[in-house]
């Protein structure tokens, strides 16, 4: 088996869409709240333009897709998703330390993380510190938790 992380490629979009629906819906959400989910877990043209896009591909299969914005010092990971099939196999890993490294590489000091709460034990481990609660972005009074790592050391 063979991974690498690539660009994404504009007509598979909508099949990293639907990577993403799947790896939500393996924590067991109903219908209602993935369809709530659908808009905040897409991908389209305007994210390639104005945010960082990777995708994890095993065998010539994407596996996993990240999204990253980066905004002066500060950049918020706003998609990490891997296929369900694949969890466990390092794929999320591998994600992660491309986006950090990408941030890193664009000047932000500090990855903020506003995570599904059954994957927030996953950012802890690869590093990040619990900051607080944020809103979600699809289900109005849900709450999230929102963590950050560390790109650079304190001054």
């Amino acid at each position: 088996m063979s991974r690498l992380v690539r660009a994404p490629m504009i007509d598979e979009l909508a099949v990293l869409s639907e990577l993403c629906m799947r790896s939500k819906a393996q924590w067991g959400y109903d219908k209602n709240f993935m369809d709530a989910c659908r808009a905040e877990l897409s991908l389209n043209l305007r994210d390639l333009q104005r945010t960082q896009v990777a995708v994890a591909e095993e065998d010539g299969q994407a596996v996993g897709v990240v999204q990253l914005d980066v905004k002066g010092n500060c950049a918020d990971l706003l998609k990490l998703f891997v296929e369900p099939g694949v969890v466990g196999r390092g794929v999320g890993g591998t994600l992660f330390r491309w986006a950090a490294n990408r941030a890193r590489q664009l000047g932000a000091d500090r990855l903020f993380i506003d995570s599904d709460p059954d994957a927030a034990a996953f950012y802890r481990r690869m590093g990040a510190q619990h900051l607080g609660l944020s809103p979600s972005g699809s289900i109005p009074g849900r709450m999230l938790p929102r963590l950050v790592l560390q790109l650079r050391p304190a001054p």
